[in-house]
């Protein structure tokens, strides 16, 4: 019974928000045909309703493995596999974002009366696909490649793309997609400048006093610039 009552008020959630966007507890309860009490009792907030939802719309994304060991081929698989998702669960993860946006201005204004929604998901998804890169990487500039992946691995960039730039779903996973390889491109091909510049100091040794190479470089390159 408890199992069903839940799925009844899950299900008009999902509903509810695929059509109108943000909702209520108390407008689940009246859809699914649920007393107020009874459905506070499986969703005392807001932020319950939508972590259930967005749990319902990317559950299967949540667990994602893959059997390659290559970074990039995991990191590719992962995108493929989850942008479909974000397509057909769009309303309900704008939803999310909306509820998490607002909670952010009601604690800056004290005025946050339930418990705050809190995103963060996507941290520990795409460590998961990428863990192969930080040993070709080194922590920190592994750490940064998943900052950087993750302004563009999410509803973010449909909100972005779609609402300024009005690209389709299909220009909005190929914009994404190309985002990912540059940024690893990127990143490698630091390594690989890192690797040579101190290849190069091993070769010639420590640059004598008075040199050009001793002096500050007072225009540093910003790709040389610590994360």
């Amino acid at each position: 019974m408890r199992a069903r009552t839940y799925r009844k008020l899950l299900d008009s959630g999902m509903r509810l928000i695929q059509q109108r966007g943000l909702v209520s507890v108390a407008e689940i309860a009246a859809d699914a045909g649920v007393s107020r009490a009874t459905a506070y009792r499986y969703f005392p907030s807001r932020s319950r309703l939508v972590s259930a939802v967005v749990e319902e719309s990317l559950g299967p994304v949540r667990r994602f493995d893959s059997a390659r060991t290559d970074g990039r081929a995991r990191l590719r698989d992962l995108f493929d596999q989850t942008f479909p998702r974000f397509k057909v669960f769009e309303a309900q993860l704008r939803a999310a974002m909306q509820l998490a946006l607002e909670h952010w201005a009601m604690e800056r204004a004290a005025v946050l009366a339930e418990e705050p929604f809190r995103r963060g998901h996507r941290t520990q998804i795409l460590h998961r696909a990428a863990h192969p890169l930080r040993q070709q990487l080194g922590a920190a500039r592994y750490a940064r490649l998943l900052c950087a992946l993750s302004l563009v691995y999410g509803i973010e960039p449909y909100v972005v793309l779609k609402d300024m730039w009005g690209l389709r779903d299909r220009e909005v996973e190929a914009v994404s997609r190309w985002v990912l390889d540059a940024l690893i491109d990127a990143a490698l091909r630091e390594v690989r400048g890192a690797r040579s510049g101190q290849n190069a100091t091993t070769r010639t040794g420590p640059a004598r006093a008075g040199s050009n190479s001793a002096r500050p470089n007072r225009r540093r390159n910003p790709s040389h610039l610590p994360f």
